[in-house]
């Protein structure tokens, strides 16, 4: 309903990573794929959520597209076609960045693009396309308009498990036994030259925390590996449906939620009729 629940403090007092000084656009993305028995004529759904509000970085609003089956790479966002009067043309993220400008009164010179992982072979794919989308977008608002671009892949499906090295002492580890929430590992067991990070964000109450590893594949604003495991740990913490911090940082979240409840909405031959209409009519999705 475009309210908040929570607010984080650090973003209020202006103490959270290149995001507090800046204006700053936060992305999350995801594609859900049809299941067995779903028919062939079923599509997959791309679902791209982004922040409205700034310097909280808390309210989202979300847009889905369909596309091309079992297709991982996003293809809608952005298209040079001129889709009618009463709708705006260039694709999900010029939608979002015009939504950000009128939303919050701000231009956004960062973008920073969470996006939910793809198989190792796409990983250029993703660069190649969605990257040149991303710039494309901006420069379709404006040719000089360039703000700094960093995309994050988000892994939640491994083997990794993470556990306390001195596991006897009751400081160090969580009541359940896993590691204590806010757990970074980025050294011994990450990629030697690639700029990754496992955080386990999460308090597990059940069973073994799984945590999520982070990868960046493109960074503009520099970013440091304390400053984007804080950010990313603190975003952790702003998950509308949860009152403490959460396994996976809500962007991507929010965007698998709503992927998979526009695929409720497919009818006969695998088509949206109501989705282009609601964007067009009620404005966007909010998470």
């Amino acid at each position: 309903v475009g309210g908040r629940n929570t607010v984080l403090l650090d973003a209020v007092v202006g103490n959270l990573p290149r995001v507090s000084n800046t204006p700053t656009i936060i992305f999350g993305a995801d594609v859900s794929h049809p299941h067995h028995g779903e028919g062939r004529s079923s599509p997959s759904i791309a679902a791209v959520v982004a922040s409205q509000d700034w310097p909280e970085v808390t309210n989202y609003a979300g847009l889905v597209r369909p596309q091309a089956r079992h297709e991982e790479i996003i293809q809608g966002l952005f298209n040079e076609n001129d889709c009618g009067s009463g709708c705006i043309s260039g694709g999900m993220i010029k939608e979002h960045l015009i939504s950000f400008m009128r939303s919050t009164g701000h231009i956004p010179r960062r973008i920073i693009f969470y996006r939910d992982v793809v198989s190792k072979g796409r990983l250029n794919m993703v660069l190649e396309h969605e990257l040149s989308a991303i710039k494309k977008a901006c420069a379709s608002l404006d040719p000089i308009y360039n703000p700094q671009v960093t995309i994050i892949m988000v892994q939640k499906q491994h083997h990794t498990r993470l556990f306390a090295g001195n596991y006897g002492v009751g400081s160090t580890i969580f009541q359940s036994g896993n590691v204590l929430p806010g757990t970074v590992v980025d050294k011994e067991i990450c990629h030697p030259t690639d700029f990754d990070f496992y955080l386990c964000s999460h308090a597990g109450t059940k069973g073994v925390s799984r945590p999520v590893r982070y990868h960046v594949l493109w960074d503009e604003n520099n970013f440091t590996a304390n400053a984007l495991q804080i950010l990313t740990n603190h975003l952790c913490y702003t998950d509308a449906r949860c009152t403490s911090s959460v396994s996976i940082v809500p962007p991507v979240h929010y965007a698998h939620l709503l992927a998979s409840r526009a695929r409720l909405y497919i009818g006969y031959k695998g088509k949206l009729p109501d989705i282009k209409d609601n964007v067009k009519k009620r404005g966007m999705f909010f998470c």
